[in-house]
């Protein structure tokens, strides 16, 4: 019987390539546990698809599966051919498959790296041992912010759905759970590679040690620095892994009891969401804004256009406090002033949206206030939505045709009505989340300190900075992960 060697050097892509192009219906699996080698065989033993992470799944005929192994050599035949594997893989039971787990030569998990606990240097210090904990304890992070256990629970839910054989009866249906599905592997796939691309460069630096070659142990060493750089970026991604995440927002002011002062408050509130939102490269446009009476504004309304928008905004809804010295008070005396924030998703999935008829709406023309132009404040071009089932209304006066303003007030109202299903379904789910259940005048968030000392502190993380000016002007981005962070690395059962 012939026999093809696959060498150490080649990539994993290579190997798997090659074996795939065998078309295999035979394997022989070589196994050593710490106590003596051990040999099984099984038939049919391999599957083109599906696939599992960067992995093939390996099936037993009684579908039980064995765990808590390392393989040292996998030899596969085909006829008179023989492919044997060169790397190690631990294996671990994945529902009715068998996935394989990465690990280097000497059966090095990413587990057990962190396990190690070996120092973190910083970047610039040449020390493999040092990038590679840094590497795996971002995927460990990653993980958590993306409830590893849970996506894995989800999946398999998915995966029995698209194999119902009347999924496509429902088309709208059938589309979504795609896509879900496509986005949750491409997540799973993705920190799978993060995984074995970490244990391939660790074989690599070691047997460059083993055969003297300084030019490949340099090159492994840059390539795990580039891996620790990557894989921490994706540790920010990993906050934003909701399903609204990465849609476009809009984002709602409204002032609180205390006349003047207040409104003055919710007008400095939503200029700092509109820098903010400009310093992140979002498209701002103003929706609906009702003046106050002497100065501020009662209630505002923007639509954030961007990436992510509602991922990052998410984290700032609640009531926001100034203190400060009031400057509408003639005896300068200290005030205390409300200002309450809402974060609605803009849906662009049509499916997810919530069909509004009609006949369930009741429009409304009227004159705009406010400041505007000879033709704005002349005709009724002001347009108010009233969603007759829920009660939900939405208004628009800002722009200079009646057209345009029912359009933005109908966009907003829907956003609305999405919203309160969302919320609805969540309270069925008992999924109770930050962005829909916490929009209420009891839940202060944070306070703004402008006399007697200066100071921004968020009461959820205890996050503050010293400087109100420049978060006033926008520089939000620290209470945004701090919050984050803190509302997702919480959760230790996530495996």
């Amino acid at each position: 019987m012939s026999s093809i060697t696959l060498k150490r050097s080649y990539s994993r892509s290579s190997i798997l390539s090659q074996v795939h192009n065998l078309g295999l219906n035979y394997i022989t699996c070589l196994l050593s546990s710490v106590s003596e080698p051990q040999s099984h065989h099984f038939s049919p033993s391999i599957q083109k698809q599906p696939k599992y992470g960067n992995g093939y799944h390996f099936l037993r005929e009684s579908g039980t599966g064995f765990s808590s192994l390392f393989m040292k050599t996998l030899k596969i035949s085909y006829g008179s051919h023989w492919v044997t594997f060169p790397t190690n893989y631990y294996v671990r039971q994945f529902s009715s498959h068998v996935a394989f787990e990465p690990s280097t030569s000497y059966g090095l998990t990413v587990d057990g790296i962190i396990a190690n606990n070996w120092t973190m240097l910083d970047e610039s210090e040449s020390d493999w041992k040092s990038h590679a904990s840094a590497i795996a304890q971002s995927i460990h992070l990653i993980k958590k912010r993306l409830q590893w256990k849970k996506l894995i629970v989800r999946l398999e839910i998915l995966s029995a759905q698209l194999n119902k054989p009347d999924l496509w009866d429902d088309p709208v249906r059938a589309g979504k759970i795609c896509r879900e599905h496509g986005s949750l592997m491409g997540k799973m796939k993705e920190v799978k590679g993060f995984e074995q691309e970490l244990l391939e460069h660790i074989d690599m630096i070691k047997l460059a040690r083993e055969e003297n070659d300084a030019d490949l142990e340099s090159e492994s060493l840059k390539a795990l620095l580039r891996m620790r750089r990557s894989t921490k970026e994706k540790e920010l991604e990993a906050l934003l892994a909701g399903e609204h995440d990465s849609s476009s927002c809009f984002i709602e002011v409204q002032a609180g009891a205390g006349g003047t002062e207040s409104m003055d408050w919710a007008s400095m509130v939503m200029q700092m969401y509109k820098l903010w939102a400009q310093h992140r490269g979002y498209g701002v446009t103003v929706v609906d804004e009702m003046s106050g009476d002497i100065a501020g504004i009662k209630r505002a309304t923007i639509k954030v256009d961007g990436e992510y928008a509602f991922g990052y905004a998410k984290a700032e809804v609640g009531v926001h406090r100034l203190v400060r010295i009031s400057p509408f008070d003639s005896g300068k005396r200290r005030h205390t002033s409300f200002a309450a924030v809402a974060v609605i998703p803009i849906l662009g999935d049509v499916s997810s949206r919530v069909q509004i008829s009609e006949s369930d709406l009741r429009i409304e023309r009227f004159r705009a206030g406010g400041a505007g132009g000879q033709h704005v404040n002349t005709t009724e071009s002001a347009v108010r939505i009233t969603h007759i089932p829920t009660g939900v209304t939405a208004t628009c006066q800002n722009e200079r045709s009646q057209h345009q303003n029912k359009a933005s007030a109908m966009a907003v109202l829907q956003s609305r009505v999405d919203q309160l299903e969302m919320a609805r379904q969540a309270q069925m789910n008992a999924q109770h989340t930050q962005s829909l259940t916490e929009i209420s005048w009891g839940n202060q968030i944070r306070t703004y300190v402008l006399h007697p000392y200066r100071m921004v502190k968020d009461l959820r993380t205890n996050y503050e900075v010293s400087d109100p000016d420049s978060v006033l002007e926008g520089d939000l981005d620290g209470f945004i992960l701090s919050f984050l962070s803190a509302s997702l690395d919480k959760d230790e059962d996530y495996l």
